[in-house]
């Protein structure tokens, strides 16, 4: 058994090693510490880049770590999760005719350093005697209840899974980010006077009326949910991909895995899927995918790993049914898709072709083709905009003194763990004005 956890962990192990000392003072004396720099204005929560990297040159790490914490609390986990390609590393102005800094590299640098020395932010402000409830405990929720610490309000996080942390504790493989990192980052938080109850749940075990009477205002940052059905025959049979990334975190050893897996879909999450089947001893992983590889959600970096790892891509073909023999699965049949006018999200709509069905070999099967817009919307009675909660300028919802945050609101745009801790801290800031308003019209 001890081997089997070994051989799972080493296969999932964080992918790049951390920087030594010696190339984290090379990559940083590279730097060009631009004026008005443009991977400031790439990052979504523009962290002054420059100024952390300078700091690194001179070897003032905790420096460097408060710079980045001044913007962001939550750099450990983006220095890890974030599409550094698409964004500060992509608008480094040495990438165009040299190779761009390694932004996100030197950002972990300063975080390990702040997380081995215990260099974190503390509080400073007087407390204001405001209370504010956080519902969830993953990033977005967590760098609001930061936020909010460090400008003196009492804040709780009401989390429904036993450890805080959302995705990035349970649902971004360990090779971009392990459990440990994201659990570290809840502690920090809670170091700062947050308080995180685990195992509650709104609507289940506290009425939004309960946090209204209690609160003086309250923050949603509960995802969404889980991945949608497929509407295919014994579909039943498929796993779904948030939990196949989840055994893989908290036990790789025990995570089943066939020899011949097949992951339906072409996003992020679906190469994730993908690495972890390759990874733990999978003969063969085929994506399958109705569009085509210029439709795919995921990032062009992600495609690239996922081809060096051995990954196979079966495009334009819409899953049907599952093949079943005694009750487990054997394949996956799929009709030939040709591709039509766009539809409402720009891409191509997929058109089957009838009488074009086959079968691809599989003995296990696992779908990751999105997640189910946040249901508490509905039962809050909240007000929506695509399925997704809305909010106005301030993050606030349909309902006076109740904000919304994260991938719930994400209505347009990209999803992602950067844009849900940019959301957090300007949610903050705008509770912060809206209860200093209030306190001045009383008095």
């Amino acid at each position: 058994m001890g081997s089997a956890l070994d051989d799972a962990a080493s296969a999932l192990r964080e992918q790049l090693a951390p920087l030594t000392q010696h190339a984290a003072a090379v990559e940083a004396d590279r730097c060009l510490y631009c004026f008005d720099a443009p991977c400031t204005h790439a990052c979504p929560t523009h962290i002054d880049i420059p100024r952390f990297i300078k700091k690194i040159a001179s070897q003032n790490l905790r420096g460097s770590a408060e710079t980045i914490f001044a913007s962001n609390l939550l750099g450990a986990t983006c220095a890890r999760v974030c599409p550094v390609q698409e964004l500060c590393e992509g608008a480094c102005v040495l990438g165009s005719d040299h190779k761009p800094i390694a932004i996100g590299r030197l950002q972990r640098y300063a975080m390990d350093y702040a997380r081995e020395h215990g260099s974190y932010p503390k509080v400073k402000a007087a407390p204001t005697g405001k209370k504010i409830a956080v519902i969830g405990a993953g990033p977005a929720g967590l760098s609001c209840a930061g936020e909010l610490a460090k400008l003196g309000h009492a804040v709780t996080i009401f989390e429904k899974r036993a450890k805080p942390g959302g995705l990035s504790t349970y649902g971004i493989i360990a090779l971009r980010e392990p459990v440990e990192i994201a659990l570290e980052e809840a502690r920090m938080i809670e170091g700062m006077g947050v308080k995180i109850e685990g195992g509650v749940e709104i609507g289940k075990d506290l009425s939004l009326a309960e946090l209204q009477k209690e609160f003086d205002s309250i923050v949603l940052s509960v995802g969404l949910g889980r991945t949608p059905g497929l509407d295919i025959e014994d579909e039943e049979a498929i796993v779904d991909g948030l939990e196949f990334i989840e055994g893989s975190k908290t036990d790789a050893a025990s995570l089943k895995v066939g020899r011949n897996v097949i992951v339906i879909g072409a996003g992020n999450t679906a190469v994730d899927c993908a690495t972890i089947a390759k990874r733990l001893g999978a003969e063969r992983v085929t994506m399958v995918y109705r569009r085509t590889d210029r439709e795919m959600t995921c990032y062009e970096h992600e495609y690239d790993f996922a081809r060096k790892e051995g990954i196979e891509f079966r495009f334009l073909s819409q899953p049907s049914r599952v093949v079943l023999e005694g009750g487990r699965p054997t394949g996956l049949e799929c009709r030939r898709v040709e591709l039509g006018a766009p539809d409402a999200s720009g891409r191509p709509t997929p058109v089957a072709v009838q009488g074009s069905e086959f079968v691809l070999a599989a003995d296990q099967i696992v779908k990751a083709v999105g997640q189910e817009k946040p249901s508490l919307a509905m039962l809050l009675g909240l007000e929506t905009t695509k399925g997704f909660i809305a909010v106005d300028g301030s993050f606030m919802t349909s309902v006076s003194g109740v904000y919304a945050i994260g991938d719930c609101i994400r209505a347009r745009g990209a999803a992602s763990t950067v844009m849900a801790v940019q959301d957090g801290k300007l949610a903050a800031a705008a509770i912060h004005a809206q209860l200093v308003l209030q306190a001045t019209e009383k008095s």
